[in-house]
This record gives structure tokens, C-alpha cells and sequence, in this order.
């Protein structure tokens, strides 16, 4: 008998050699429609979320940007515009969700600011030491090995560099984790049905979220992959968290 390591996509158990496909083919579905698929699962509030990510870090001009999963651009944008001045690389699995992001108007007017990269957070294909800043927002749930993604992290950021992970969590009260779970199952996969017309790729990301590690169980996987000083924050509630790192 050989020992197959698996892995979850979503609630389903899966070899681990089938989750980034299984993902390439969620995001592939969804990538016209992205920014929807966040105002919906978030009510709108991912855009709040997304600029107190930008408070924290505090760009600096001349930084160097990688951003992992970054699909259409989102906190790319947002970097190079609080930083004035600098560079992004936008890295995600699915290129369908790039070329969506190179379509955005933000895109053509940072266009010498920007690279935009197909691969996997897995295996980054960037030397040792050669960006400040590492990014992920939304995507880490989505990675089959996550402290492997954060090993890479840890490897291609310059000491002294900083990272950022932006993820839906766990709300520390019963109460109101059971009225948003409500909220998840019951609505979000129907009006992925009526918005997307694919209600299976939101019943997926409703369930990624339930998978993934609570805020102090992540907070041990960043200090595990040697990041220093590492710390989180919760937004709203709980319903999201912010987790930052320093290579030292």
C-alpha cells in the first residue's frame, strides 16, 4: 500500500496533489467576478479591511512589494499608492485571475510599478533576500502546505522585512460565530448561484474559512517559520484577522 498524504478542499478530504487544481478551477470560475465574490462574502467590508492592512504595514517609499495570491491587484494598488513610490509584484496560481487584474484602471496607471507573476506560494520563483514587504490577503486558506508558504515567505524577504497576512477567521464569541455561520451557509452559496451562476465555488470558500486555524494556532505557524515579533489583530469581531511578522 503506498501512503498517500492528503489534505481538505473545504469539508471534502483530498490527495494533496489535487488541492491547487481544485483551487486554479475556483478562482478560474470566479475571476471576472472577484471583487463581487469579496463584497459578498464580506458585505463590503473586505475594502475597510484591506486599507487598516495598509495602516498597519505604513509603506515606505522605495519598498519592494511581493504579493502572493494577489490576483487583481487589490493591495498591490493600495501599496504602491500609499507608498509613493516603489515596486509590486502581483504572484497568483490562476492566471485568469492576473489577467483581471492587468485589466483594472489602477494597472495601466502603475504599469512601470508592477509585474504580474503566475506560480505557487509553495515554491516561490524569486531568489533568497529580494523583496521588504510579503503580502497575502484572502489566499493562504487556499494553500495546500500554509507553513510552507510561510517558509517561502520567511526566505525571499530581506532581513529586516516584514509580512502581512490578511484572512477570514474565527470569531472568539459562541454567539455570534453561530449567527455568522448562519449567515455563511445559508446565503452566501445562493447568491453565489445568482450572481456568479456557481454556487459550488462559494460553498467551497465558505468551508475554506471553517478549516482554517484560529488566530493563535496561525500566530504559532508564522513564529514556527521564524518570523519575530509576530502579532494579530482582529476585525470586526473576529470575522477577519490581520497577523504580522518581521524577519529579524
Amino acid at each position: 500500500m503506498t501512503d498517500h498524504k492528503t489534505t481538505h478542499f473545504g469539508f471534502d478530504t483530498i490527495p494533496e496533489d489535487q488541492k491547487a487544481g481544485k483551487v486554479q478551477g475556483v478562482f478560474s470560475s470566479v475571476a471576472t467576478r472577484y471583487d463581487v465574490m469579496n463584497d459578498v462574502m464580506s458585505l463590503g467590508i473586505h475594502r475597510i479591511w484591506k486599507d487598516a492592512m495598509m495602516d498597519w504595514l505604513a509603506p515606505r517609499p522605495g519598498q519592494r512589494l511581493l504579493d502572493v495570491a494577489g490576483g487583481t491587484g487589490d493591495i498591490s494598488f493600495r501599496f504602491l499608492q500609499r507608498a509613493g513610490s516603489g515596486h509590486a509584484t502581483v504572484l497568483d496560481l490562476t492566471e485568469p485571475m492576473l489577467v483581471a487584474g492587468r485589466k483594472r484602471a489602477e494597472a495601466s496607471q502603475m504599469v512601470d510599478s508592477l509585474d504580474w507573476v503566475t506560480g505557487d506560494a509553495m515554491a516561490l520563483p524569486f531568489a533568497d533576500a529580494s523583496f521588504d514587504v510579503y503580502t497575502i490577503s484572502f489566499g493562504i486558506r487556499n494553500v495546500t502546505r500554509p507553513a510552507v508558504a510561510l517558509s517561502e515567505a520567511y526566505r525571499v524577504l530581506k532581513p529586516g522585512g516584514r509580512l502581512m497576512v490578511l484572512e477570514f477567521s474565527q470569531i472568539p464569541t459562541p454567539a455570534l460565530q453561530w449567527a455568522y455561520d448562519r449567515y455563511s451557509f445559508n446565503l452566501i452559496p445562493a447568491m453565489g448561484q445568482v450572481i456568479a451562476n456557481d454556487r459550488d465555488s462559494y460553498q467551497y470558500l465558505v468551508e475554506s474559512i471553517r478549516k482554517f486555524p484560529d488566530q493563535e494556532a496561525f500566530l504559532g505557524m508564522i513564529r514556527d517559520a521564524g518570523f519575530g515579533q509576530a502579532k494579530y489583530r482582529n476585525l470586526t469581531m473576529g470575522v477577519a484577522a490581520l497577523h504580522s511578522g518581521w524577519k529579524l
